[in-house]
């Protein structure tokens, strides 16, 4: 039987501000991955195909280690967030090589609020006014770095955007899943799973990367795999509320790569549209808080 972890707020937001610098680092390469800096330019699905391949070999060899105790798998659960996960890398890996890192960055962070919608209909869940204004702020934000003017809409940017829709879905199911099994071992199953999806899509798109590719295909897994690690242990030692905000640094991140290594530098545009999308999703985070919180018990009389 699984035992929650003890819950310390300080190593959550710590864990998680890791994960958001190794979240950053993935999409850096991914774009690395689709120009012709290190030979032909790999597709989307080899880039994803790449990250679950060295991310499963990479988490194997720490289980070959730690051997830890795993406990009754939900498999249905396993496979539905998985498909959804890998299809959302994916997407998010085609659109990187088209925008800029913190356009596609700040897009995905839409993914909360494309759960909080589908959970109406998958979970039963009701949503209040409060709730509903978050996710039109966060969506509006969503518009403006879509950019809809002739001169500067950005079609790959509708990448981004289904990538977060898709990740909302997997979100729901990462719901489902919590709290349920240890945090090591949905890891493991995740990407066991996602490397039978990714070894079955990339078969009609794969091409022999370079040594440089090679290299890159294997940070791209071992980055995603850290990131991974410290996301779910924040999750699993900090209310889901609390470690939200601090997982947006990964804009900042993705925006000082692209910075140094592609020299892009993040107009008013971008600016806007991510500190809109931002401040809905902390909205809604903080929403979620004061609705989790127990109700206060009657005092007794003495």
């Amino acid at each position: 039987m699984y035992i929650p972890k003890t819950q310390n707020n300080a190593l959550a937001a710590a864990l998680i501000l890791i994960a958001a610098a190794f979240i950053g680092a993935t999409t850096l390469i991914a774009k690395s991955l689709s120009t012709e800096t290190y030979g032909p330019p790999l597709h989307a699905l080899q880039i994803s195909h790449g990250r679950f391949v060295f991310a499963f070999m990479a988490l194997s060899l720490v289980a070959m280690v730690l051997r830890p105790t795993l406990s009754t798998f939900h498999w249905k659960l396993h496979i539905a967030r998985t498909t959804f996960g890998w299809a959302g890398v994916t997407l998010l890996f085609a659109a990187v090589a088209f925008i800029p890192l913190a356009d596609a960055t700040a897009i995905s962070f839409l993914n909360p609020v494309f759960a909080m919608m589908l959970a109406i209909p998958l979970l039963g869940e009701k949503v209040g006014r409060v709730r509903w204004s978050a996710a039109g702020l966060a969506l509006i934000g969503a518009v403006v770095l879509l950019r809809p003017t002739p001169d500067s809409f950005q079609p790959a940017a509708l990448l981004a955007l289904a990538a977060a829709m898709i990740m909302g879905l997997e979100l729901i199911f990462m719901k489902k899943l919590a709290g349920r099994e240890n945090p090591f071992q949905i890891l493991l199953i995740n990407n066991s799973i996602g490397l039978c999806i990714a070894s079955l899509a990339v078969l009609p798109f794969w091409q022999p990367p370079t040594g440089p590719q090679w290299m890159l295909l294997a940070g791209i897994g071992l980055c995603m795999a850290v990131a991974q690690t410290c996301f779910i242990n924040a999750m699993a030692r900090a209310d889901a509320s609390f470690v939200a905000p601090f997982s947006y640094a990964s804009l900042i991140f993705a925006s000082l790569y692209d910075f140094w290594f592609f020299d892009v530098v993040p107009d008013g545009v971008t600016v806007l549209g991510a500190i809109i999308i931002i401040s809905g999703a902390i909205w809604l985070a903080l929403r979620e808080a004061r609705l989790k919180k127990p109700a206060p018990q009657p005092s007794r009389a003495v």
